[in-house]
């Protein structure tokens, strides 16, 4: 079931980590979980990377850390819809990050059924795992920003190509943890219903769970589409000299965060975890890291000299016209906050894209 295993000396007593008990990172494959992975194992972690390989490009990431981490990285391909098989690798790890899901919202719409199986009753999955084992790691879920709806009570207006909030009642620091739950879309239902349960295991159980609510991430090693992935989709459109699509009217507005803050998020996530349990966190590039669809159109022009055909199209269910999240809270807890700006985001993403191209690795999915 689990390949490469080997035997690691190197332990690390900090905080009970032993380093020859592995960590799991379910859709450890994927963008998010690659990285992690990696830098885990930078650290001299051992990583179970437990993913199906159903997303477009996790082949490629499972290669890229199988050639850089052959003696630190073991693999299990299988779903986490399979119980039997997730209940026996949770009974010998340390903590886990749980990152596979279904991650559009237009898949959700086109298969509710298939969402719902994935994020919510693999979530549970997972949860029951860890309750009936006998060690009980701490789990570390992400969900999304989906979970607060289309936030249609916040007045908006357009300036300067980009939606800004159009009263002082509502605080530019972005939304923070206290905002009503609002599900739309089978896609914010599903991941809502999963990161309650994440929060009510902890509650009921006395797990040690925590939620990051996240907003847009990108960087090396993401496969974006226009479904999910956009900075990174657009940055692969313009290097390929490709026309894009825009649902509405590309002045909503997001903010970034480049993968390597988050992957410093769940480390200092891990390490304070006795400080964050039983906690809901928005993760997210902040004030400083928004952006607009145009925005970061001309920006990709500006910085590469890149000029993109742009076409438009009507908006999505689910979209939200601005969502920034408010970070306050997480860094009040552990002291983290987003080191890396949109410019040197851009710039690393910018150079993986071209490099792969260079090799010739269409990487556009």
């Amino acid at each position: 079931m689990i390949t490469n295993t080997y035997r690691f000396n190197n332990v690390n007593e900090k905080n009970g980590k032993k380093r020859d008990v592995p960590v799991l990172i379910t859709g450890g494959a994927g963008f998010i979980g690659a990285n992690l992975a990696h830098q885990l194992m930078l650290q001299g972690e051992t990583v179970i990377v437990y993913d199906n390989l159903s997303r477009p490009g996790s082949e490629k990431n499972l290669r890229w850390l199988a050639d850089e981490h052959s003696e630190r990285l073991k693999i299990c391909i299988n779903d986490i819809r399979n119980y039997n098989t997730i209940k026996e690798v949770i009974g010998n790890v340390k903590i886990v990050f749980h990152f596979a899901s279904q991650v559009a919202v237009t898949t959700s719409i086109e298969n509710p059924l298939y969402d719902f199986d994935v994020n919510v009753k693999g979530t549970l999955n997972i949860l029951e795992a860890v309750r009936t084992s006998s060690v009980h790691p701490p789990v570390i879920m992400t969900s999304t920003n989906k979970v607060y709806g289309g936030l249609r009570d916040i007045p908006l207006k357009i300036k300067n190509n980009r939606y800004v909030i159009a009263s002082n009642g509502y605080d530019e620091m972005g939304i923070d943890e206290m905002r009503p739950l609002d599900f739309q879309s089978p896609y914010g239902c599903s991941k809502g219903a999963a990161d309650q349960y994440v929060l009510d295991y902890a509650k009921t159980y006395g797990l040690d769970t925590v939620v990051f609510r996240m907003s847009c991430i990108y960087g090396p090693h993401q496969f974006g589409n226009e479904d999910q992935g956009w900075v990174v989709h657009f940055l692969k459109k313009a290097i390929y000299d490709e026309d894009i699509c825009i649902y509405g009217d590309g002045c909503q507005v997001r903010d970034v965060l480049h993968v390597n803050d988050l992957i410093d998020a769940f480390i200092t996530g891990w390490n304070e975890i006795d400080t964050i349990r039983r906690n809901v966190f928005n993760i997210g590039g902040g004030p400083e890291n928004s952006v607009s669809i145009l925005e970061l159109i001309d920006y990709i022009h500006e910085l590469y000299g890149k000029k993109m055909i742009v076409q438009y199209a009507p908006w999505r269910t689910g979209d939200q016209k601005y969502y920034v999240s408010d970070v306050s809270k997480y860094n009040r807890q552990t002291g983290w906050y987003p080191k890396v700006n949109v410019r040197n985001g851009l710039d690393d993403v910018y150079n993986w894209v071209y490099q792969a191209r260079n090799k010739d690795e269409h990487i556009i999915v």
